[in-house]
């Protein structure tokens, strides 16, 4: 339901005026019998709003058109609605970004739009916003120069700056809005993390100034505060005081110091400068709206900025890996295998609202399963009441009844073929018609797992990574048998969980385990030949690896390094990593691998590298990554190049900021044309 539609309305309002601007194509805009101007903003042929070229041209009409209202009279107030079901405002145009190659460019853009959002500001009547949906980077900055905002509790209805995330941050002046309204503290918080907030939470830092219960409220309480002449008040009390010298000064430098642990200045500019704009002018509302345009331009045509957009784009491409329109709608789902795997799959699964039956050959399995996932429920539910019925939906079933009822049955038990073989002839009988039948296997072929099937067509592989809940990517495995429909549901199931799918072709590693296999190889067989695991695993994080071969290697396993390693046949002297197998030295799981775990964390050596050496290490640290990437895309692993980088980035943390092996690999080489 749309904030517009259904809504009971008071009887002097529901008489509405011949529309003031009739040749709007994104924007609705009317005045009714009681002086209140309602704007609904319902982008034509889009399903959510983002403020692009046009639309902030028809906006800046509205503006005029409600400014010359006021100074008659005719018009009391304004009111921004959005017409989209299920959404406000998901941000700027993030098409429209490519458009800026230099700064001058950027500027002249911004400019308008942050004069348009003063005169909204400094309205003579109120302006107020009513907000159903997602309101975040460009659509909070609009609302945060909004007089009144009302939102509805829906969980859906969250506001946020998720600029941080492209290499950027608010550039409509939401810097110095959202500091005003919430305090120094809350406002750095949220800009440098780009976390989405409920609505709830929202009112109480000062976002948002009233809450209703349904869209359907939405006019009625945007009436009463046009009426009453509503309007927000700043911060106040110690919520202020952060943004004063010398607080400000203090919290600047705590804040850098925890930035600087999570990510590197090289890297990613964008927060560091962020900090830097809140030292130098967070306590001068106008110096730092002005300071905000100067300093967000060189950000937004810098090589980060444009790499991290890339990434937004091929996770939306993975998104489209799914089949749109699908009429599968999955909402049971049942594991098989309650080990480690198995159980963060059925707690993911219950955490995206499915009913789950996790079944194994030992109750006392199971219900260790189970247990595990108390700190995923904890961390995903805020209230004891959505706690336990995350819980409910989480059912032990050792018989395997929930077999004939579940939408998706995933296998995840032993990675030995003839063992899934068995399981999977005895389950093909007892699915029900158009259920999805999956194996989580990470090493063996989706065509030899199905030959002894009647219908070998319908196995897939869903491949998850560990862990679960953090790895956004899964893989879905297409056998040479497996029929594009089961295929496409199976995409739609990992969608379905908040995931995204990437199709592959079933070969020996799939994607990331075949390009994370040589990587980590190479890199132990540096250490094998004496240097150093410390100075290797710095160099790939100085590369922009989440982090090093080494330490990645301890902590997938040194036994599934090394199967892995068989699996696809890599060459090398393997002698002393089976030596360490052997002895027991299996890494993180085990406390002792190349590194000695404590508290699962490893015990590092600190040593100081030479900057320009530790980045020519990184730089051939990755080159077996990068190589692999480009075989697999000749070998038609994944259908494109950009699908290779998406799953790479997403399956293995790959440096997001170097926007993908591939386009790493070809922006070196471009750089090395333009140099000669």
């Amino acid at each position: 339901m749309s904030a517009e539609t259904n809504v009971t309305t008071p009887p002097a309002a529901a008489a509405r005026v011949q529309p003031a601007l009739p040749d709007l194509k994104d924007w609705r805009f009317s005045v009714d019998t009681e002086g209140i101007a309602w704007a609904v903003f319902d982008r034509e042929g889009e399903s959510a709003n983002a403020l692009g070229r046009r639309p902030l041209e028809e906006l800046m009409a509205i503006v005029e058109a409600t400014e010359q209202g006021a100074r008659t009279g005719r018009i009391k107030g304004l009111v921004l609605l959005s017409g989209k079901d299920r959404s406000y405002i998901v941000g700027a145009d993030i098409r429209e970004f490519e458009q800026f190659e230099t700064e001058a460019q950027v500027i002249e853009a911004i400019g308008p739009v942050n004069a348009m959002l003063d005169r909204i500001e400094k309205m003579p009547v109120p302006v107020v916003a009513a907000i159903h949906g997602a309101c975040v980077g460009g659509g909070f900055e609009l609302i945060l120069a909004c007089h009144y905002r009302i939102a509805t509790r829906d969980d859906s209805t969250r506001v946020g700056f998720p600029e941080v995330k492209l290499g950027i941050f608010p550039g409509f002046n939401g810097t110095a809005r959202s500091i005003r309204q919430a305090g120094a503290l809350a406002a750095m918080q949220n800009m440098l993390t780009g976390s989405m907030i409920r609505a709830t939470a929202a009112r109480g830092l000062g976002y948002i100034d009233e809450l209703v219960a349904k869209p359907t409220n939405l006019r009625w309480a945007a009436r009463k505060a046009v009426l009453q002449r509503r309007r927000a008040l700043p911060a106040k009390g110690t919520k202020a005081l952060a943004a004063k010298w010398p607080a400000r000064g203090f919290l600047a430098g705590k804040i850098r110091q925890e930035t600087a642990k999570k990510a590197r200045e090289a890297h990613y500019p964008a927060p560091f400068r962020l900090i830097d704009l809140f030292e130098k002018q967070g306590g001068n509302y106008a110096g730092l709206k002005a300071a905000e345009t100067k300093a967000f331009a060189p950000l937004m045509v810098s090589d980060t900025s444009r790499n991290l957009r890339r990434v937004f784009r091929l996770s939306e491409q993975l998104k489209g890996q799914a089949p749109k329109g699908s009429s599968f709608k999955p909402t049971r789902v049942h594991v098989i295998g309650a080990g480690t795997m198995g159980a963060d799959i059925a707690g993911w699964c219950v955490a995206s609202g499915m009913e789950v039956t996790l079944q194994d050959l030992k109750p006392e399995l199971i219900e260790n399963g189970i247990k595990a996932q108390a700190k995923l429920f904890a961390r995903k539910f805020k209230t004891k009441a959505t706690r336990d019925a995350a819980k409910a939906r989480l059912i032990a079933d050792q018989a395997g009844a929930g077999i004939a009822r579940a939408d998706v049955v995933i296998e995840a038990i032993v990675e030995k073929l003839e063992v899934k073989q068995a399981l999977f002839k005895e389950l093909e009988a007892k699915l029900k018609p158009g259920a999805v039948m999956a194996t989580n296997t990470s090493s063996l072929q989706i065509e030899d797992i199905a030959a002894p099937l009647a219908d070998p067509g319908r196995l897939v592989g869903i491949h998850f990574f560990n862990p679960v809940a953090q790895m956004p990517l899964v893989e879905v495995i297409r056998g040479r048998q497996s029929r594009d429909d089961e295929v496409g549901k199976a995409a739609s199931f990992v969608t379905a969980i908040d995931k995204f799918p990437l199709i592959v072709k079933s070969a020996p590693g799939f994607l990331v385990n075949r390009v994370l296999a040589p990587y980590m190889m190479a890199a132990m067989s540096r250490v094998d030949k004496g240097e150093s695991k410390d100075k290797i695993d710095e160099a790939a994080r100085a590369f922009g690896m989440p982090m090093g071969p080494i330490e990645l290697a301890d902590t997938v396993g040194l036994d599934v390094c090394a199967h892995v390693g068989r699996i696809l046949g890599l060459q090398g002297d393997t002698s002393k990593l089976d030596a360490m197998i052997a002895a027991g030295k299996l890494g993180k799981k085990s406390g002792r691998g190349f590194y000695v775990w404590k508290d699962g964390k490893p015990e590092k050596t600190a040593g100081t590298w030479n900057k320009s050496e530790l980045e020519l290490l990184g730089r051939d640290l990755v080159a077996p990554l990068v190589d692999e990437a480009q075989k697999a895309l000749a070998e038609g692993i994944v259908e494109s190049a950009d699908l290779v980088d998406a799953g790479v980035i997403f399956g293995t943390g790959f440096a997001p900021f170097r926007g993908g092996p591939l386009h790493y690999k070809s922006s070196r080489s471009a750089r090395a044309v333009a140099a000669e």
